[in-house]
């Protein structure tokens, strides 16, 4: 497995963990930044860490493979998606103050003929 994949797993993992500890009905959505990570390993018959297969709910030695379908199976009935400032609780997402993002001038002075 690609070293990058495998990290990038690893931080999945360990927002699934966060994210699996809220009590469903205050459990964000999945979130879909998962879904890269997942696809990534999604082939990958390497077997996870045992820490990692309790937490997906997966027999001892399942592989990469069998943790990305786990993850992705979230997706599968969701219909919305969760924003970063929702993870991984609904709760804790409350009321953000809306950044108001404005145009900003053009400095073509750095590109003279």
């Amino acid at each position: 497995m690609h070293q990058a994949a495998r990290l990038e797993f690893e931080r999945v993992m360990a927002e699934f963990a966060r994210w699996h500890i809220v009590p469903a009905d205050e459990r964000s959505p999945a979130p879909a930044w998962w879904w890269g990570p997942a696809m990534a390993v999604f082939d990958d018959r390497e077997p996870m860490s045992c820490a990692w297969c309790a937490e997906l709910g997966l027999n001892e030695g399942a592989s990469f493979a069998e943790g990305a379908h786990t993850i992705l199976a979230l997706f599968v009935e969701q219909t919305s998606l969760t924003g970063p400032q929702d993870f991984p609780s609904k709760a804790e997402g409350g009321e953000h103050d809306a950044r108001e993002l404005h145009p900003q001038p053009s400095d073509d002075s750095a590109f003279q003929p």
